[in-house]
């Protein structure tokens, strides 16, 4: 049973029956704290044993789950855990490939949610990178670890917005955007 408190082993747990990963850290200093690659995209058959593992893992209970509405489908208000009921939230505005999950007597954990399509190499390297550290690494980059493409715009962050001016900074795309 994991704790928060445990040293760090060898290599990023992962549970290849549930399609999980957990930075065995936590410590919540990267973008994801892992990943979940579920089969289908049905929260009330995927969810149950999500929560389960995350229990089981981190030895505390999930209390709440908040996801993307538009990313999932029958989503359930409540889930039956052991001894609670898990509540449901779902968002709008949410980020469509992050789950949140917040744990008793801790802080939430962010997982990336790798679609259920997603091919088996491409899934494998996102479930080992999001546990491995995602400092400064955004969840599209994590889903396509491709390096920057040139004529892409925003691949290289070319396309972001500046810290203070809110215009685009690239000024091709800015032209393209206006006319």
């Amino acid at each position: 049973m994991m704790t928060l408190l445990q040293p760090a082993p060898a290599s990023p747990a992962a549970d290849s029956a549930l399609r999980l990963s957990l930075n065995p850290v936590l410590d919540r200093s990267g973008t994801v704290d892992g990943a979940w690659w579920p089969r289908t995209r049905d929260a009330a058959d995927e969810l149950p044993a999500l929560i389960s593992a995350v229990d089981q893992r981190l030895g505390r209970a999930v209390l709440r789950v908040g996801l993307y509405e538009e990313a999932w489908e029958h989503i359930p208000r409540r889930i039956q855990a052991p001894g609670r009921q898990v509540r449901v939230g779902w968002f709008r505005s949410a980020d469509p490939h992050l789950i949140t999950l917040s744990i008793a007597g801790t802080a939430p954990i962010t997982l990336l949610v790798i679609p259920p399509g997603t091919a088996e190499a491409i899934a494998t390297a996102a479930l080992t990178l999001a546990a491995a550290g995602t400092v400064g690494v955004r969840p599209a980059d994590i889903l396509d670890p491709a390096g920057p493409d040139e004529g892409v715009p925003g691949r290289d962050g070319s396309a972001s917005w500046e810290n203070e001016g809110g215009r685009v900074t690239d000024p091709d795309l800015a032209r393209r955007a206006a006319g």
